[in-house]
């Protein structure tokens, strides 16, 4: 014990003189070479090389001068950008929106307009609302908008109003004018301190069209009563000037609400929208400029005024109508035979074009026994001419184009050769033969004016570049007089009304292959001396033993314009 005081005691003076021992200053890993660590025996330690000194040394310098150069980029070279970006924080822009301009008739009558918020709110943002017309037959015509939309953080991503349908789409740049802006400067807490308005807005042109909303509505609460009466699934009709091209009433049954998809707000508003999406008569079909519809007998003044210019029967001379044309099977098979839907006996042109007569047609158009026919090519070439298979130029969206059948659409359409029988049928208007209403007015009207294919349109007072197509006047008359003669004791008879002298031509297409079902037609122009305006109307698929047509139509349109317009006056 006194060893181990001496022992102490000695340490503790060693310590506190600061003196370093021999032992300790030699000490290192040669002389310690079996120190063992694992055993807690001490550790060695080594110290840090120059090199991290110098690695420190450059990270620091690194991180200096990377964020003094960002500064410098903040600062100075994106200094304003920054600026801005401090700037759009106070002030916030909102759009002033321009008014949608209005939509009249020709007689003023306001068609579509708008209507203001009431809204007094400085944080609001007031968006006019599109009304139309209260009155069914407008919405294929007029079409309807989409308004300005925002997201949710309130900016507005669409800032116009955009027309999605009829006269709104394709007069949107001329409707919609130009929205200003309102700068509003608003603290932290998005409180509005100040605003101004920095752009005014250019509100949009008013346009008038050439409808007359009275005759429009009119027509189509005709082809609706007759829909719902016969029952046909649809229907359509229109009404344009034959010198002009000027359209009066233009509508299409069954149609979607306009107001209720441009407004929609409720459920109700909503769902109804969706049933009229999936309605399987297509109610967003306008089925005058869109709709292809088989023309029947209604394109038989244009075949034979192709038969008249190529000098292939004098209109005087007869063909008698046995009520079939039978051609015989060389082979001994059984004959093929081209049914007429009645025997007319002995027929000249005007009177085959009066009474509707097919057989007489097959024959002028593909040949029989000794009478030539004009044949395919010739059909396809003149009715193309006659402005038939191409789109007429109407300012109206998604106008579609018909089709004359040939033998080059036969070949690509089915891969098969073209038979005298095909002939038959397209001189017609049956196979292939599809129409718009609107081609087929636009050929009416030429008929009327004497050879001008016009452009129709619904614009009033709009430019267009008519084509004239060369006619001879002593075939037009042939004709016209066939087609008065449809009205005095032809097929168009109901049209003989007291007052108001039309000439036309009636069509009943037949559909699918039990042909149980037709298309119904009406066409033709008044007055007939002094042409003014032509007409189609079409009743879409009903029954063929239907005793309801669309000459129906027309009667009555033509007695109600006669008592309350001045339309039917020569």
């Amino acid at each position: 014990m006194k060893l181990f005081r001496r022992l102490s005691t000695y340490r503790a003076k060693v310590l506190s003189s600061h003196e370093i021992a021999p032992e300790d200053v030699f000490l290192d890993s040669q002389n310690l070479s079996n120190l063992d660590v694992d055993h807690m025996q001490g550790a060695l330690e080594r110290p840090l090389g120059k090199h991290v000194f110098y690695l420190t040394i450059g990270v620091v310098l690194l991180l200096f001068f990377a964020f003094t150069y960002r500064l410098f980029s903040m600062q100075i070279i994106e200094g304003q950008e920054y600026k801005d970006k401090a700037d759009r924080n106070h002030l916030r822009s909102t759009p002033i929106f321009a008014l949608r301009g209005t939509i009249t008739d020709r007689n003023g009558e306001l068609l579509a307009w708008n209507v203001l918020g009431t809204s007094t709110s400085a944080t609001s943002t007031d968006v006019p609302k599109r009304r139309y017309i209260d009155q069914e037959g407008f919405s294929h015509l007029l079409g309807y908008v989409s308004y300005p939309k925002k997201d949710t953080s309130g900016i507005f991503w669409q800032d116009t109003y955009i027309g999605k349908d009829g006269v709104e789409m394709q007069y949107q740049d001329r409707l919609q004018g130009k929205p200003g802006e309102r700068v509003i400067a608003v603290d932290a807490l998005h409180n509005i301190e100040a605003q101004n308005v920095t752009i005014d807005p250019v509100h949009g042109e008013n346009i008038q069209l050439s409808i007359d909303s009275k005759v429009q509505s009119k027509l189509y609460e005709s082809i609706k009563a007759l829909a719902h009466k016969a029952p046909f699934v649809a229907g359509a009709g229109v009404i344009m000037d034959v010198n002009t091209g000027e359209i009066l009433a233009l509508t299409s049954y069954p149609q979607y609400s306009n107001n209720i998809i441009t407004n929609t707000e409720t459920k109700e508003d909503k769902k109804q929208v969706a049933d009229d999406l999936l309605d399987p008569k297509k109610k967003f079909l306008n089925r005058i400029t869109s709709g292809l519809f088989v023309p029947g007998s209604t394109v038989k003044p244009y075949v034979a005024l192709a038969v008249l210019m190529e000098d292939i029967i004098d209109p005087y001379t007869n063909i008698y109508s046995a009520g079939q044309l039978v051609i015989k099977n060389k082979y001994g098979g059984p004959d093929t035979i081209f049914k007429d839907w009645k025997k007319h006996g002995y027929v000249d042109m005007r009177h085959a074009i009066a009474v509707s007569s097919d057989e007489y047609f097959y024959q002028v158009g593909g040949g029989y026994m000794s009478q030539k026919g004009i044949g395919i090519d010739k059909i396809h070439d003149y009715l193309t001419r006659f402005g038939f298979a191409t789109t007429t130029g109407i300012d109206l969206p998604g106008e579609k184009a018909g089709t004359v059948p040939s033998q080059e659409w036969k070949k690509r359409v089915f891969g098969e050769d073209w038979y005298v029988g095909n002939t038959y049928h397209t001189s017609i208007g049956q196979y292939g033969f599809q129409v718009t209403p609107l081609e087929l007015v636009r050929a009416v009207a030429m008929v009327a004016n004497g050879g001008t294919l016009v452009t129709p349109h619904v614009l009033q007072g709009a430019k267009t570049s008519p084509l004239q197509v060369e006619l001879k006047d002593k075939d037009l008359k042939v004709i016209r007089e066939g087609m008065l003669l449809a009205v005095t004791e032809g097929t168009g008879k109901s049209l003989n009304v007291t007052g108001v002298t039309s000439a036309s031509k009636s069509g009943t297409a037949e559909l699918g292959v039990s042909k149980d079902n037709v298309n119904s037609w009406i066409t033709g122009y008044f007055p007939y001396e002094n042409p003014k305006y032509a007409y189609v109307v079409v009743m879409e698929k009903g029954s063929r033993h239907n005793v309801f047509g669309a000459v129906g139509v027309m009667r009555e349109m033509l007695l109600w314009m006669r008592d309350n317009t001045n339309y039917t006056k020569e």
